[in-house]
């Protein structure tokens, strides 16, 4: 959620059929927004849009309130991903996911369902397919929808919607290592605090050993972070001697957290989120790291501002 949003838990105040319908579909809208924006505050506030149109509708006319929810999201969402397409192709450098983060799964799970489709590495291969391609693959195969109702919501005839869907399967595919089927997850935290460790050490030969031999790695800085790389690294030793000339030097804090799911890396200084990575592995080593540390991407992982104490207004502003 934006900042300065409405608290996702209470976007309407209304106890009739809307709030019921809050209630019960409200995390079944913000798993169709999520998955495909890949911004959490974008699903919320396409979230808040749905239900105030929910609102003003005749929700007792509604045959199937669920159905209208899923359409209604779906096609605001697909609006936003077209509108924004020449700004994701002229952004600076790898573009990621906004993150979820949570100490544990069940944290965040009350608002996402947390399972394959909302891995990092899932996402970034799912952000290279086009609008149409993307909301005929998520609709159908990740959220069961049949195809002759993906077709409405779509705009698109039946048959070409499972071309689509078919076209994204086969990008899925084809877009490079990630996470599949279930994930030792006390197996992947202990790799993953053997990373945090070594960067924290500034130990390039520690973080070589806990990287695959042809591991590569992607930076979300948004193009505001100095000296950020704005390419995909590759190699163990490259990507060890990134790590220990940027964040090893900060006197950060090296956190394993919950990241979208699975267990990933907060890096901090001061308790403000410099970066949140998250992993692939292959056996004991970290195949493929995704770290994100564009600021306004991790606005939603930073400590409230201090509020000023009632009467001490800075000088100039009172009387």
């Amino acid at each position: 959620m934006s900042a300065s949003g409405p608290n996702p838990d209470h976007p309407v105040r209304d106890d009739g059929p809307v709030g019921e319908a809050w209630r019960l579909h409200r995390r079944r809208v913000l798993d169709i927004g999520y998955r495909m924006l890949g911004s959490l505050s974008d699903a919320e506030d396409v979230a808040q849009d749905v239900f105030a149109r929910l609102l003003v509708a005749d929700a007792d006319a509604i045959a199937d309130v669920e159905a209208w929810l899923v359409t209604v999201t779906s096609r605001l969402c697909l609006d936003r991903l077209r509108l924004h397409e020449n700004s994701r192709r002229s952004y600076v450098g790898p573009w990621l996911p906004e993150p979820i983060v949570g100490s544990d799964q069940d944290e965040v799970a009350d608002r996402v369902t947390l399972d394959e489709s909302v891995r990092m590495a899932f996402l970034v291969v799912l952000d290279r397919l086009g609008p149409a391609e993307r909301a005929a693959f998520l609709l159908h195969d990740v959220f069961g929808i049949p195809f002759p109702e993906v077709a409405e919501i779509v705009g698109r005839t039946p048959q070409a919607c499972r071309q689509l869907a078919t076209r994204a399967r086969r990008r899925i595919h084809d877009g490079g290592p990630r996470s599949r089927g279930p994930i030792d997850v006390e197996h992947q935290r202990l790799i993953v605090e053997r990373f945090g460790a070594a960067c924290r050490d500034g130990d390039v030969q520690a973080l070589i050993d806990v990287l695959s031999p042809d591991a590569t790695g992607d930076f979300d800085s948004g193009g505001v972070i100095a000296d950020a790389p704005l390419v995909e690294l590759s190699g163990a030793e490259p990507i060890a001697r990134q790590l220990v000339a940027t964040v090893s030097r900060l006197g950060a804090s090296f956190e394993a957290r919950q990241v979208n799911g699975v267990p990933g890396l907060i890096v901090a200084v001061g308790g403000r989120v410099l970066v949140a990575m998250s992993f692939v592995l292959d056996g004991d080593r970290i195949a493929l790291i995704h770290g994100v540390g564009n600021p306004a991407k991790l606005t939603h992982l930073q400590p409230p501002s201090p509020q000023p104490a009632p009467g001490t207004e800075r000088d100039g502003e009172s009387g």
